[in-house]
């Protein structure tokens, strides 16, 4: 069985950590907003890996770096919290000017809001893709008279 700090654990496949891994996040993401923070949700109804966290706290937030960490330790441990309790898929959290200024509960209790909002979102069908047997194999596949000369 495993222990309770295992189940806490925030390995590397949790985490949303290359820029690649950002723009799909992005791509097509559902954008929640609050007084603190945008969040974009992107939901999988399938991912193996289940909910994966991407911060973004620019130094137009705060010019301090130890008030940028602050800010990110704070979600970080939040969405640790609550990880298991929600649907698979990328939340991204964007952090808002007004968010330098809020103590640690404001900022843990603007996270949750809308994490609680994101479960809710229906999952989104993938759009742009045919079905695999549905799509022809050549431009002529689709035509059934044959030409004779």
């Amino acid at each position: 069985m495993p222990s309770l700090a295992d189940t806490r654990k925030f390995s590397k496949s949790a985490r949303v950590r290359t820029r690649a891994d950002y723009s799909c996040a992005f791509d097509g993401a559902r954008r929640l907003h609050g007084p603190l923070l945008q969040l974009a949700v992107k939901r999988e109804a399938a991912a193996e890996i289940g909910a994966r966290l991407g911060l973004a706290v620019s130094r137009k937030v705060d010019g301090n770096a130890v008030g940028r960490n602050r800010i990110k330790r704070v979600w970080r441990e939040t969405f640790r919290d609550q990880r298991t309790h929600l649907p698979p898929g990328t939340y991204v959290a964007v952090a808002k000017p007004a968010a330098a200024q809020a103590d640690n509960p404001a900022l843990r209790a603007a996270l949750l809001e809308l994490l609680a909002r994101a479960a809710r979102l229906p999952v989104q069908p993938a759009i742009g893709t045919m079905p695999r047997d549905a799509s022809p194999s050549s431009p002529d596949a689709g035509t059934t008279a044959s030409h004779s000369d």
